[in-house]
């Protein structure tokens, strides 16, 4: 009973009993301890996110160098691309050219040795025309020649073919023929005189030279 009342005594006096007081001691100790371990916690994330930092802007760069080489690439097949394609278009813009020049030229030599077999006609048509009648049934006849005559010049030119402009100019080889060089006080040494028969031309072509003769 009297251990019983002092145990009592004691609790209402205030007094706390011994054993709390080292209780409190230790508590602080523990939580000491456990602040410690989660510093050096934090310490080894704060490596390790390091680390993974510097290995993922590793990869970053190696992929940037990846994609840049590939880029460079990519421009330089496109360059050879361009260029290739431009050698193949100047190839065919000059294909295309030398083919219609080829045409051009063939269709000018079928012209040229088609018109040939009527041009003695177109000769013998203007002759005859020098020469036309001016009265009676000739005269009508005439008019008949002289209608075809046209016609068939108008064909010609059509196709391209056109007479030289031969009498007064100065001498060509390539474009006329002389039969005779003759004096005469109103030409030019050179100068064609008179033309006998006509020259015809279908673009730069000579059909057929102009036959002339030529003062001294």
């Amino acid at each position: 009973m009297v251990a019983a009342k002092k145990k009592h005594d004691q609790s209402d006096s205030g007094e706390e009993p011994k054993n709390q007081s080292a209780e409190i001691r230790v508590k602080p100790a523990s939580v000491n301890v456990e602040v410690v371990e989660g510093e050096l916690v934090d310490e080894v994330s704060e490596e390790e996110l390091e680390k993974e930092l510097n290995e993922t802007t590793a990869l970053m760069e190696q992929e940037f160098e990846s994609l840049r080489q590939e880029l460079e690439e990519a421009q330089t097949k496109s360059k050879e691309y361009l260029d290739g394609w431009q050698r193949a278009l100047a190839d065919f813009t000059n294909y295309k050219r030398r083919v219609e020049r080829d045409q051009a030229q063939t269709y000018q030599n079928i012209v040229g040795e088609v018109t040939k077999r009527y041009l003695p006609i177109l000769d013998d048509l203007e002759r005859a025309l020098n020469n036309r009648p001016t009265s009676g049934e000739g005269a009508t006849w005439a008019q008949g020649i002289e209608l075809i005559y046209r016609k068939l010049v108008t064909a010609l030119e059509a196709d391209g073919v056109k007479p030289m402009d031969a009498e007064g100019k100065m001498f060509d080889p390539n474009l006329h023929e002389a039969i005779s060089q003759e004096p005469s006080p109103d030409h030019e040494s050179g100068q064609i005189i008179d033309v006998l028969q006509k020259g015809y031309m279908i673009g730069d072509r000579v059909i057929r030279p102009a036959v002339v003769r030529v003062a001294e």
